[in-house]
Parts: structure tokens; C-alpha cells; sequence
């Protein structure tokens, strides 16, 4: 009897999990878009952080009709519209109310049956932004806020978003000032209306607005946009301001041309905001801490930010991978070339940070130190090439990850900035230092000053054009790096331009700030962890942590017979030196204490680069200001 009631069931429930009765999405074609489309948005309402949407779209025909909320999204390189915030969709037509119905595959999409006789629809609803981290990045708070198009809007399918016009309204919290690529079309009151564009560029021109804002101009038509949590922060001396400036003028004479008719940087002076570092082609989002500024002398702290964002206006917005270059926001991107779109503006973006001041030569160095030895202790690259982590936006978007250094993470950032160095040595040692990177970056990503279009490149055309800088079997050198399956990381790139990784019992300023910053004690090259609190943040695959069964998470109470505290466990790792005694830790895992001997007798390691010789060599010119 239980069989045939469960048969019974299935026999009934079956077809309404099967059916589906919604007319398919319409494919996207190339053409113009009929009307344009109206958006209102109120971005007052603070104590909520809820943004309140009105939209017009006109309609050129009744009938099904599919309204999408932006899905894949550019610089996120995976599906991050956050969905699940829009809240209270309502949709009428000729003041009537038009039921929806969400896609049960493409869940960003909602179906609609036009009636007769309708030229617009009018739409409204909440998106409720995150009140706290769990929830999601924080995007409003009492002092400031980061407005995202693609979270206040819908689009139909069926068009080009670059053929979409829209014109885009919002109210701002009284007194507060706004930045963004698009500009003003008119104000009133607390209210600006902005030019109309198309859908595309309205998505790629997100606002930073607050109650502390100071507006720098950095020449070449960039402007430095700033909001702060407290007005106090907004003091930055006359010299922090010029090498900010430094930074644009090296840009430019790096690519030889402007990518862009302006450009703006958002920078948000802020702990309470959701950090962020987003590039788009005419602006950058960028989230810093609120002592930027106020404590420039402590360290770089994370002045490479805006190089690596200002970079990305050419190298991944203006020449795009083939795969980026979609016709809509429900389009999935191809991520294989994303050790040229972020590797490469890795790259810059170090040397763009030296050459401009923003950090010192030293601080690159010891910067480029701690990145090569990161990767050189990651056993993940003995088994998954690093071409293969261009897919991890998709994979693991920047989730939490137990054993990181096995498992690895985007390491297309880091690993191609090793890749695109070691090729300026190629480059510099086959043309007797005549010709760098340099020559490269002018040949692929210039072209008419101005020009923002978006222009795509694949494999192929990189080779092509490193050959035609100097020859060589360039295809075959990319391929190799980028699928190798090797211990150590590739580091031939810092040996070519007259260096080598060598490790110290102390470490460098770079890293004592980077330490200060992350509140951590980093033991990642002698112990083989990270730790906050004596809590282990972090511990390597294969190291000695690891070795002695220890994972993230587990509490270091004691380090002998002593509490634990960072100075204790720095001792300990000093007095067993040289000896054989094992490192005796008391370690707590949920309720569970045990005693752990970790097998450690190097003493403290920290990665710093040494010259080879007294010469300047080819890295000393890659970092120098261009005259």
C-alpha cells in the first residue's frame, strides 16, 4: 500500500515539476531600442538603507514580454546580481496591474503578457540593501553611500543593452554631493537628473556619494572623487594629492593615449562601508581605510588600489578578452584570459604605484618579494595550473577557503604578474634593454586618445604582438607558464632584472605594516600560518602547522609552559633554532586541549629581495618614472 500511495503521488506531482509553460527568453539582437527608458531613484531613506525604484520602459509590442535584473557582471566576472534584495516588484501598464512571473531556470528573470494598446511600462520596487556583513557589502550607511545601477534596475530582453537608451534620476540625502562618470543633465534641489546613455554605460558609471566630499583634479580630465566617514579624513596634505596626479601622468605616458573622455576615481575614506576595488571604463570604485591620509607615513597600506584600478580603464574595459565582449547582463563571460586582464594590470599597477610615488621603490620590492614567495610555498600549484584558477569568480566567488595555498584562489592576479615580469626580462634581454613591457602596453591597449569603446583581443593577438616588439616563440612560452604543473613559483622575472628571493630574520616594513593592518601575526614562511589572537587564520598546505595536524580555526592557548601571546611564540620559534627540539604547543579545538609538537628549527623567515650585483638592472628601470 505505501509503494502505491508513493507511486500515486509521484504520478500526480510529477507533471507540475516538469511543466513549464513560459515562452522562452528572447535572444538579444543588435538593434536600437524603441523609446527610452526613464529611472527614478530615492536614495534617501538612510536609516533603512533601502533604495526606492521607479522605472518607466516603453514597449514597441504586446505579447510576452521578459523584464531582467542585471546577472553577469563585469569586474565580478560571474553572476553577482544580488537578487535576492529586490523586493516588492510591482508592474502595471496603463495603470493596470500586470501579474509576473519569475523564470524558473534564469531566476533574474521575470515574465510579463503586455496587453493591447500599451507604449510603457511602469515599475516599481525596493532594493534593500545589506544593514550588516552577513548580509552582504554594506553600500549605505550614515555618512555615506555606493550606488550600483545594476541593484536599481531592470532591462528587457531581446535588445543590446548598448542599444538601450536610459536616463537615470535620483535623490540624494540633503546636503550630501554625488560622483560619477555619467554627468549632470539638471538639479534640483537634492534631486539630479543624468544625461541619458545607454543601458551598458549607465551599469559601467556607478556613484559614490556623502556628507564629506572633496573633489581634486588630477589633469588629463581625471578627477579624484572623495567621501569620507568623518570630514576630518578629507585632510590630505598637498604631496598626497601630487602623487596621485604623478599616477595619472604615468599612465598616460605608460599607453600613450587616454581611454576615456574623462575618468573619475570614487575612493571612500571609510570602516563602515563595504570595502571594494572595481574597475569600470570611465571610473573606479575604491574602498580604503578612513586613515588613509591621516597616517600616510605609517606605510603603503593600500595605496596600490588606484593603480591597479586607473590600469584596468585600459586593460580589461578598453581592450577586452574576446569572452567579456557580451550583448547583455544575462550572457555568461569567458574568464581564460583573465591572467591578461587582472595579471597584466597586476603588473602595472605595482609599477604604475612606483614609478608615481604612491608607494617608494622599496616598498614595490618588498612588495614583489612577498608575492613571489606566497606563491612559492603554494602546494596547490603542483596541481592545478593557474590557468585553470581564471574560472574561480565563477567557482568560489572569494568565499572563505580552508586550505587556500592548496586549493588555490585567482591566482591569474599574482601568478601573472610573475608571468609579465619574467617577460619584460625576456624582452629587455633580447633587445639589450632597448625594449620593455613598455612597447607592449602602448602597442596593445593605445589607440585614439579618447576612444572608450570597447575593442576585444584573445590569445593569438597577445603573441602576435610580443613577437612584433622582439621575436620569439611566444605562444609557446605563455602556454607553458600558464599550464604548468610545478612546485615553486615562477620567479626567472625577478633573476632577469637583477634579483633573487632570499628570506631574513626580520621583516620588512612592507610586511610589518601589511601585519599591523590585518591584525595578524604572519608565520607563513617559518611556521606555516597565520595567526589573530592566537586563533590560526591561516595555515599552509605542507607546512609545519599543517604537518603537526593543525587547521584554521584551532586556539594556540599556551606555547610550552607559557600563555599564548605573539611575542611567546616568536621566542619559541627563536630559541629552537638551529636545534633539534620540537616547538610544544597547547592547542584548544572546540572543547577538546591537547599538546601538539610542531617540527620547526629555521628560525623566523620573512621574504625580501637582494641585488645580484651593484648594476641597475632591468627591474631598477621598469620601476623608474617615465620623464
Amino acid at each position: 500500500m505505501r509503494l502505491l500511495f508513493a507511486s500515486l503521488l509521484l504520478a500526480t506531482t510529477a507533471p507540475a515539476f516538469a511543466q513549464n509553460t513560459l515562452p522562452p527568453i528572447p535572444i538579444s539582437q543588435d538593434k536600437a531600442y524603441p523609446g527610452t527608458m526613464m529611472l527614478e531613484v530615492d536614495a534617501t531613506d538612510l536609516a533603512r538603507a533601502i533604495f526606492n525604484v521607479k522605472q518607466t520602459i516603453p514597449v514597441a509590442q504586446s505579447g510576452p514580454q521578459v523584464l531582467l535584473m542585471p546577472a553577469w557582471l563585469p569586474g565580478n566576472h560571474a553572476p553577482r546580481g544580488q537578487i535576492e534584495k529586490l523586493a516588492g516588484l510591482v508592474i502595471k501598464a496603463n495603470g493596470k496591474l500586470l501579474e509576473w512571473k519569475r523564470d524558473p531556470i534564469n531566476v533574474y528573470a521575470f515574465h510579463i503578457n503586455v496587453p493591447q494598446g500599451t507604449t510603457k511600462l511602469d515599475a516599481e520596487f525596493k532594493f534593500l540593501s545589506a544593514t550588516a556583513e552577513d548580509q552582504g557589502r554594506v553600500v549605505i550607511t550614515d555618512a555615506m553611500m555606493n550606488l550600483q545601477w545594476q541593484s536599481v534596475s531592470l532591462y528587457p530582453a531581446g535588445y543590446a543593452t548598448s542599444k538601450m537608451p536610459i536616463q537615470a534620476k535620483v535623490k540624494w540625502p540633503t546636503g550630501w554631493k554625488a560622483a560619477t562618470a555619467l554627468r549632470p543633465a539638471s538639479t534640483s534641489g537634492d534631486t539630479i537628473t543624468y544625461q541619458t546613455v545607454d543601458y551598458e554605460t549607465l551599469v559601467d558609471s556607478p556613484v559614490f556619494a556623502g556628507k564629506h566630499f572633496r573633489a581634486e583634479p588630477m589633469g588629463h580630465n581625471v578627477t579624484l572623487n572623495i567621501v569620507a566617514d568623518e570630514a576630518k579624513e578629507l585632510a590630505a596634505k598637498p604631496e598626497h594629492i601630487e602623487a596621485h596626479r604623478k599616477l595619472v601622468d604615468q599612465a598616460v605616458k605608460l599607453f600613450g593615449t587616454r581611454s576615456w573622455d574623462h575618468y573619475d576615481f570614487l575612493l571612500a575614506l571609510t570602516d563602515k562601508m563595504g570595502g571594494i576595488g572595481l574597475e569600470h571604463h570611465r571610473s573606479s570604485e575604491n574602498g580604503v581605510n578612513p586613515e588613509y591620509f591621516l597616517e600616510w607615513d605609517t606605510g603603503p597600506g593600500r595605496r596600490n588600489l588606484l593603480p591597479h584600478e586607473l590600469v584596468h580603464s585600459w586593460v580589461g574595459k578598453h581592450r577586452r578578452p574576446a569572452g567579456h565582449i557580451v550583448p547583455d547582463f544575462h550572457s555568461p563571460l569567458e574568464n581564460s584570459l583573465m591572467w591578461v586582464y587582472e595579471g597584466q594590470t597586476q603588473f602595472w599597477g605595482y609599477v604604475l604605484g612606483a614609478r608615481s610615488g604612491l608607494f617608494s621603490k622599496q616598498e614595490t620590492l618588498d612588495a614583489l618579494a612577498s608575492i613571489a614567495a606566497n606563491l612559492d610555498i603554494r602546494r596547490g600549484r603542483d596541481w592545478r595550473s593557474v590557468d585553470d584558477t581564471t574560472y574561480d569568480p565563477i567557482i568560489t566567488p572569494r568565499r572563505p577557503k580552508g586550505w587556500v595555498s592548496y586549493q588555490r584562489s585567482e591566482d591569474y592576479y599574482n601568478e601573472g604578474l610573475l608571468i609579465w615580469l619574467e617577460t619584460d626580462g625576456m624582452i629587455r634581454s633580447f633587445t639589450g634593454g632597448k625594449k620593455g613591457m613598455d612597447d607592449f602596453a602602448r602597442a596593445f591597449f593605445g589607440g585614439k586618445d579618447g576612444d572608450y569603446s570597447a575593442k576585444p583581443f584573445d590569445f593569438n593577438e597577445v603573441a602576435r604582438t610580443l613577437n612584433s616588439i622582439t621575436p620569439y616563440d611566444w605562444a609557446g612560452f605563455l602556454s607553458k607558464r600558464l599550464t604548468e604543473k610545478a612546485g615553486g613559483a615562477p620567479i626567472n622575472g625577478l633573476i632577469l632584472g637583477g634579483y633573487r628571493l632570499t628570506y631574513g630574520d626580520t621583516p620588512t616594513p612592507f610586511m610589518k605594516d601589511a601585519e599591523t593592518r590585518s591584525k595578524e601575526l604572519n608565520l607563513t614562511y617559518s611556521l606555516g600560518g597565520t595567526i589573530n589572537k592566537g586563533k590560526l587564520s591561516g595555515v599552509i598546505w605542507d607546512g609545519p602547522l599543517f604537518n603537526a595536524g593543525l587547521s584554521i580555526g584551532q586556539e594556540i592557548i599556551a606555547v610550552g609552559d607559557i600563555a599564548y601571546s605573539d611575542a611567546a611564540l616568536k621566542d619559541a620559534i627563536l630559541a629552537a633554532k638551529g636545534g633539534k627540539d620540537p616547538i610544544r604547543l597547547i592547542v584548544k579545538s572546540g572543547d577538546r586541549v591537547r599538546t601538539v609538537n610542531v617540527i620547526w628549527n629555521g628560525g623566523l623567515r620573512y621574504p625580501r629581495l637582494e641585488k645580484a650585483d651593484k648594476a641597475e638592472g632591468s627591474l631598477d628601470k621598469l620601476l623608474a618614472p617615465r620623464p
